[in-house]
């Protein structure tokens, strides 16, 4: 029985893999025999997941070992979730009437811009926005971000905003913030007091990027506002419709590079170093810095 169960883990642990390998952005280790399981590292920039499949009299089991609020494991998760033990149900959840949302797209990418987006809904527009499919940007391929971005758009009509912050304007700021979130509070700040000179709204909600208390609008008329930060909180509809406009930005960035004859890689895998040498040999540096985030760790290894 065990043999049988060994080979099936074994199996299951290559096609996992072949699967994480299509994407083209990830590091993987070599696929490893321990006594009751099979496993292997994902690397992607700084992030790491173990996956480990077990196999024992129960059958055959895949986990996920890792932070789970990182965006490696849910990407690897989502992409091996067609296996049964992955998936769970989520507990429906209860929406403000109306409310703005916001989430952001691009900052573990070394090659882009940072992109934040706001979106406002009320019981009209929620429901609207939930018959069209909305849902998490990272369960969604670029054909379908474009598609859904335009519907969005179509919906929402002015209740929406999106701070574009392209690599050479994201260079400065950050010298100036000396800090991811407090660039990235700044971004959000923006596109939300974009939306509050148009709208009365009380509760903002936005996906969890610090551990730390958000310090988002500073602005004393905004002191009747409840701000909200949820892990995934792709989970609320706005903040799922404003993940989709940001990350439908951040496409069309690439795509823009990609006429100009530059075919840019997401993330901040090995692919990514290389293109980023390659650019560097043929253009020079200071082509290099209008194209990425200086700050990461990537530069240092040019």
């Amino acid at each position: 029985m065990l043999p049988l169960l060994d080979q099936k883990a074994k199996e299951k642990a290559q096609k996992i893999s072949g699967i994480i390998l299509k994407e083209k952005i990830f590091r993987i280790s070599k696929i490893e025999k321990k006594t009751y399981n099979y496993e292997f590292v994902v690397a992607n920039g700084n992030q790491k997941v173990k996956v480990q499949v077990y196999f024992g009299k129960k059958g055959v089991k895949t986990i996920i070992q890792g932070n789970k609020d990182s965006d490696l494991y849910q990407k690897i998760n989502l992409l091996i979730s067609d296996e049964p033990e992955l998936t769970f149900k989520r507990k429906e959840i209860r929406e403000p009437d109306e409310y703005i949302g916001t989430d952001e797209s691009g900052k573990g990418d070394f090659f882009g811009p940072l992109v934040v987006a706001a979106a406002f809904v009320n019981k009209s527009t929620l429901q609207k926005l939930k018959q069209i499919g909305v849902k998490d940007s990272k369960q969604l391929n670029d054909s379908q971000i474009l598609v859904l971005a335009k519907e969005i758009k179509s919906i929402l009509k002015n209740s929406y905003s999106i701070v574009y912050i392209p690599p050479a304007k994201y260079n400065e700021l950050y010298i100036k913030f000396r800090n991811l979130n407090k660039l990235l509070s700044w971004a959000h700040s923006k596109a939300i007091e974009d939306l509050l000179k148009k709208h009365k709204c009380s509760i903002v909600i936005t996906d969890k990027f610090s551990n730390k208390e958000l310090t988002i609008t500073n602005n004393s008329e905004n002191s009747h506002i409840e701000f909200l930060q949820f892990t995934k909180g792709e989970r609320f509809t706005a903040v799922a419709a404003a993940s989709i406009l940001a990350r439908n930005r951040m496409v069309q960035w690439f795509a823009e590079q990609e006429k100009k004859g530059l075919r840019l890689p997401k993330g901040a895998s090995s692919e990514v170093e290389t293109t980023a040498r390659m650019i560097v040999n043929k253009s020079g540096q200071a082509v290099l810095e209008n194209l990425v985030k200086l700050h990461f760790k990537t530069v240092k290894k040019l």
